[in-house]
């Protein structure tokens, strides 16, 4: 009994949480740089826009489960990949396979130049790659959150476009 109040409550709480989450990141989501995300694609079917406010989203929500500071989150989480390329065809146009170690840097760069950053959406950008980027350890809990929930993300996003495939070929 004790079990399912629990759930309803986190139900609850997530139902009234969704409107904050929106005005955290109501800015960002609806900059018209931020808006040219919705041209690339991203994790299998997910444009990168997409996979942003996915990553916003659940990282706004576990913050604020844990009394941090979820609207940095939100907001770091929904610039985190701003490097506005289609990094399938990257490496082929410009010559850098190294895409998952470099994109972070770009990213961080672009936000800076239409966003007024703090300290923990900084982190959250510069360090949402670690453990690729080995020596970009997060410095934030924050930017912790966000190195799980990008993975869990974008996990989500690829195996959502192999479902659909195996779907269409039976």
């Amino acid at each position: 009994m004790k079990r399912k109040r629990i759930v309803r409550k986190i139900y609850e709480l997530r139902e009234e949480w969704k409107y904050d989450f929106y005005e955290c990141v109501q800015d960002i989501a609806e900059h018209p740089v931020v808006l040219r995300m919705k041209l690339y694609p991203h994790h299998g079917t997910t444009n990168c826009y997409k996979h942003c406010m996915n990553v916003a989203y659940y990282n706004y929500q576990w913050c604020r489960f844990f009394h941090l500071d979820a609207k940095s989150a939100a907001r770091g989480a929904m610039l985190h990949d701003l490097f506005l390329y289609d990094w399938h065809t990257h490496a082929a146009k410009t010559g850098d396979k190294f895409h998952g170690l470099t994109h972070p840097k770009t990213a961080l760069k672009n936000a800076e130049k239409f966003f007024e950053l703090n300290k923990i959406e900084k982190d959250i950008i510069y360090s949402h790659m670690w453990p690729v980027t080995l020596f970009r350890f997060p410095k934030t809990k924050e930017g912790f959150i966000t190195t799980l929930t990008d993975k869990y993300c974008g996990a989500c996003e690829s195996s959502k476009r192999r479902r659909r495939k195996k779907r269409r070929e039976k």
